[in-house]
């Protein structure tokens, strides 16, 4: 096997990993819409579900159409980002690291979405009355690994050095 694949494969299997056991957890030993402290003022476990997509939207209590149509989409994200791992090129490898996180997050919330029809989320974070939607670890690889690709794109010329890009 490859480096680079190895670089790719265990990344996602970790996400997938955590992600699963920490819903299957939370699943288990917090009631619905049950909150607990972590850090006063700050942090909160909860468990709630989502039908919809990040931060909430689409999340109707009847899923319907939208339910096969986050399905659809997030096989072909799945997809777009295996294609986009065939061809990445031996200069970009700092990119697996993003499409890995990235790919282990679609894939723990697709086996939310398949077995349960909705995602499972625990993370409340909040200031006073202001919440940010509540997440997992799935969204969380999904966002550092966009964040990831999004800073090396921007900030590096794909060359192994980090040399900053110079236009």
């Amino acid at each position: 096997m490859k480096k680079g694949n190895i670089l790719f494969i265990i990344p996602a299997l970790a996400v997938i990993i955590l992600d699963q056991a920490s819903k299957i957890i939370i699943a288990r030993t917090i009631g619905f819409y049950q909150s607990i402290p972590i850090i006063n003022g700050l942090v909160n476990l909860v468990h709630v579900r989502n039908r919809g997509m990040a931060f909430g939207i689409m999340n109707r209590p009847d899923a319907g159409v939208s339910f096969y149509f986050l399905v659809a989409i997030t096989i072909a994200a799945i997809l777009l980002i295996l294609f986009w791992f065939t061809r990445i090129k031996q200069e970009d490898r700092k990119l697996l690291l993003g499409l890995s996180l990235i790919l282990g997050g679609a894939i723990g919330n697709l086996i939310d979405r398949i077995r349960l029809k909705e995602v499972i989320d625990f993370v409340d974070v909040y200031f006073r009355s202001y919440h940010w939607p509540a997440f997992n670890v799935a969204d969380s690889a999904i966002t550092i690994g966009a964040v990831w690709i999004a800073l090396h794109i921007i900030f590096f010329n794909g060359s192994d050095t980090g040399e900053k890009n110079a236009s």
